[in-house]
């Protein structure tokens, strides 16, 4: 016989494990001696019959408490499963219908985005035409520029008294001060495009970057709504679900989409405002040279007719003057003639007196032909004093004749020499003024 000591098998409930009790110490049961003392040494260590019996029912009891547990847990796992089965599936379609309103609200954001980022292209292209012409403009300046400056400068080189600030002097000075406005508006017009195409290129990097987070946003959450629960390429990433610190709200989304196209909007508006602004500027700068090319050309025009008309009433002058000089030499002449003509008679005369002044003694008398004679030489005299008397006026008549020839012919000379500068210089030149079309930036 084994010297073995056999003890009961301790209490152990499952269920209790199963749902996490502590599990409590069965209690000592302490055997009881058997009747007899002559066989303790044979039976102290066995069980008997009521406790087999009570041992064997106890295993029974609790296999059909541990059946039925497990189920009732059978059921309610059953139903736990068919619950969040529902629970997950609905809680799926949600998602996937939330993802599918988010698709349609990005793919609205990146039409608008794409809309003004369209907008400000052709702006920008616009701005880029008006800065081209401008600078057209600028260029067309320096050809006005250049004819006044050289008008200037050729109408110093008229001579004496037709060296005057005139009305076509003061024109010029005015198309030379307006051409140095123009150009100086046209520059400063120039650098507000080119600030205004820096903005809208600014403002277009920006929606193109919001656009293109946008787009790969859009194709993220396209690519969500097509996973299924029979999709091969879904894996388990357990970190996603933790809520990342950069993660913006919706508000904070929409209100970056929004003031990105508010300030977008602003360049365009901007934008519209300085095309219509350089619209204006080209045309009134066109229209103020245009119409001071138009005063300085009647000036000219009416300075060349002054100058002709002048120049003609000279030409006739002179030529009365020159008529006047030959008909005064001709007298000059014929009163030396009348001069030389009494030369005779009063050598005549004298030389009479001059005999009859050798008369002797009382023959010696003033007598008729003595007082005669003595009259005629005084007649004679007077004559020839009237006569260098008239001579000497008619040479000065002719002295200042011939200088008031010479001062006609030197001032038609000036007046040619004005005309030559005038209309053949100046006004040929003035032909190659730009046109509307060129001063307008085309």
């Amino acid at each position: 016989m084994s010297s073995e000591v056999l003890v009961p098998r301790p209490h152990y409930d499952s269920r209790a494990v199963a749902l996490g009790v502590p599990e409590k110490d069965p209690p000592v049961e302490i055997p009881q001696p058997s009747s007899g003392s002559a066989t303790a040494g044979y039976r102290s260590a066995k069980y008997t019959p009521a406790e087999w019996f009570s041992n064997y029912h106890t295993i029974l009891q609790q296999a059909g408490t541990d059946r039925y547990q497990a189920r009732s847990i059978q059921r309610e796992s059953k139903t736990l499963s068919q619950d969040t089965e529902a629970a997950t599936l609905q809680t799926q379609a949600e998602g996937t219908r939330l993802l599918g309103e988010r698709l349609q609200e990005i793919h609205y954001w990146k039409s608008e985005l794409q809309r003004h980022i369209d907008q400000l292209l052709a702006d920008t292209e616009s701005l880029l035409g008006l800065k081209r012409r401008l600078e057209k403009a600028l260029d067309a300046t320096e050809t006005p520029y250049a004819i006044a400056t050289d008008n200037l400068n050729c109408r110093t080189r008229r001579l004496g008294p037709d060296l005057v600030k005139d009305s076509v002097e003061e024109e010029l000075l005015k198309e030379v001060d307006l051409i140095r406005s123009v150009q100086a508006l046209l520059k400063r017009t120039t650098a507000q495009v080119v600030t205004q195409i820096k903005l809208n290129r600014e403002s277009k990097q920006t929606l193109e970057l919001d656009w293109s987070d946008k787009y790969q946003a859009y194709n993220f959450d396209d690519h969500c709504g097509r996973y299924s629960n029979m999709s091969p390429d879904t894996q388990r990433h357990p970190s996603s679900a933790a809520m990342q610190d950069q993660v913006c709200n919706p508000t904070s989304w929409t209100k970056f989409t929004q003031d990105n196209l508010s300030k977008a909007l602003q360049e365009e508006q901007a934008t519209h405002s300085l095309r219509l602004l350089v619209e204006r500027v080209l045309q009134d700068t066109t229209e103020d040279l245009r119409v001071q090319c138009s005063r300085v050309d009647r000036a000219f025009s009416q300075r060349c007719e002054e100058l002709i008309e002048a120049k003609t009433q000279l030409e006739m002058k002179l030529a009365q003057v020159l008529e006047q000089i030959g008909t005064q030499e001709r007298n000059v002449v014929a009163l030396q003639q009348a001069i030389h003509n009494k030369e005779a008679p009063l050598r005549v005369a004298q030389s009479r007196l001059y005999l009859r002044s050798l008369r002797p003694n009382m023959e010696h008398c003033r007598d008729e032909p003595q007082l005669s004679l003595e009259g005629e030489v005084r007649q004679i005299d007077a004559t020839l004093a009237s006569l260098h008397q008239q001579l000497s006026e008619a040479r000065g008549s002719l002295s200042h004749l011939e200088e008031s020839r010479m001062t006609l012919e030197k001032d038609i000379n000036c007046k040619t020499h004005s005309l030559l500068i005038e209309r053949d210089k100046c006004m040929t030149h003035r032909k190659r003024y730009p046109t509307i079309s060129m001063l307008s930036g085309y």
